[in-house]
């Protein structure tokens, strides 16, 4: 049965993991920087290499056909990301990069040509790092979100996509909203341990969780930290901690699903020796069902209201990025399960617990995603590591999918 050369694309994902290499072993490549450039150009000149012709959108997505007997057909398409977290590993997004390309490198050395053309997408500031929200690029080829606004985004030091797509080069001419492949499929490291801990090298993912972002601000009274009774404060700092504690029971109501995360927290005008009156902090919301994230939202602003009345504040809660929950192609999950049944591989199915661009690809065109492990589970990490023969394997599963739907 056919297979990838697992050490070929074990020395692509390590070539790969040089730029933009940290001292730690991680790698920070973050979305239309001269590091991220410098890896698309790497992943551009061995798609060349391999036959492919490219192609960018106008958000800066980037395409490398190869192409199929019926010019005509719309393409079988896989890929992710090449940017990372400020602090991130050598898998994470990129592992599906290279892992379609490798795809295209076996068909070529097996002299396979497929009925239908194959396209490999590198998606535009996936991780929403730099520029938010996060899956941007994807989100705007799909259409959920209008291009003019994905152009508008600025990072914290007030550079816009715009500007940064003209700086790297990477501002294109293919439109938005793109034309639907005719299927998408998404290799990932499974960033959690699940796989790991039941000792199963593969999962076929059926769908991905429902995410919601709020921001909250907190605002009391600033004060002299030296003179000012504990009767008397206003204390933004304990009324924000307060709530952040009350967030660990109520998760506990929505288990074994239910997930909270405060990522972020920033004082306004913040002083050793002052009492905080203006805080600000996020909170990540997950579930597998939307209403049930409906529910933890809800009970969320309750207790911040209440918390906050009793202590004399003001709080705001502000819904910043909403995620519905997804549910996969069942034909292209089938694809999935029929490679992995063939190749004999052990597997599980899984719903994914992160956000990926194939959650705004699956709006738009059939989808389905594979999952391998990653070691300890962990993954935004610069010890993210996964293992070679996991990497291999799920080249191999998304190797026979793709085959099966581009014939």
């Amino acid at each position: 049965m056919l297979k990838v050369n697992g050490a070929r694309l074990w020395s692509s994902l390590m070539e790969m993991a040089a730029v933009g290499g940290t001292f730690k072993g991680g790698v920070r490549r973050l979305a239309l920087t001269k590091e991220d450039a410098a890896g698309r150009a790497l992943f551009a000149r061995w798609c060349k290499d391999a036959g492919m012709t490219l192609s960018t959108d106008r958000v800066g997505n980037l395409f490398a056909r190869r192409a199929g007997k019926s010019a005509e057909a719309r393409a079988v398409a896989s890929g992710s990301h090449l940017d990372t977290q400020p602090e991130g590993g050598r898998f994470d997004g990129v592992y599906g990069v290279l892992a379609a390309l490798e795809v295209a490198r076996t068909l070529n050395d097996a002299g396979i040509e497929t009925d239908k053309p194959i396209e490999i997408v590198v998606w535009t500031n996936e991780e929403g790092a730099r520029f938010t929200p996060a899956m941007l690029g994807s989100a705007a080829f799909a259409g959920v979100m209008p291009p003019e606004q994905a152009l508008a985004s600025r990072d914290a030091q007030g550079v816009s996509v715009a500007d940064a797509l003209a700086a790297t080069g990477y501002a294109g001419e293919r439109a938005i909203p793109g034309v639907p492949f005719d299927a998408y499929f998404e290799a990932h490291i499974e960033q959690g341990p699940i796989l790991e801990e039941n000792g199963v090298p593969i999962g076929v993912v059926t769908g991905g969780q429902a995410i919601r972002w709020l921001d909250v601000r907190v605002q009391g009274q600033a004060a002299h930290a030296g003179t000012t009774p504990m009767r008397f404060r206003r204390d933004a700092m304990f009324a924000a901690a307060e709530m952040a504690a009350s967030l660990e029971t109520l998760v506990e109501m929505f288990a074994p699903h239910g997930l909270v995360t405060i990522g972020e927290v920033g004082i306004r005008n913040a002083s050793r020796n002052t009492i905080a009156a203006d805080l600000t902090f996020t909170v990540d919301l997950r579930h597998h069902e939307d209403a049930r994230i409906a529910e933890m939202e809800t009970a969320l602003r309750e207790r911040f209201a209440a918390i906050a009345e009793r202590r004399g504040l003001a709080v705001q809660i502000d819904q910043h990025w909403v995620s519905p929950a997804t549910l996969f192609d069942a034909a292209c999950v089938k694809a999935v399960a029929d490679a992995v049944e063939a190749l004999d591989y052990p597997h599980q199915r899984i719903v994914s617990g992160a956000g990926h661009d194939a959650i705004h690809i699956a709006k738009h065109c059939p989808t389905a995603m594979i999952f391998i492990p990653c070691v300890n589970g962990l993954s935004h990490n610069e010890a993210e590591d996964a293992l070679p023969e996991d990497v291999t394997r799920g080249a191999d599963v998304l190797l026979h999918a793709m085959l099966a739907r581009a014939q």
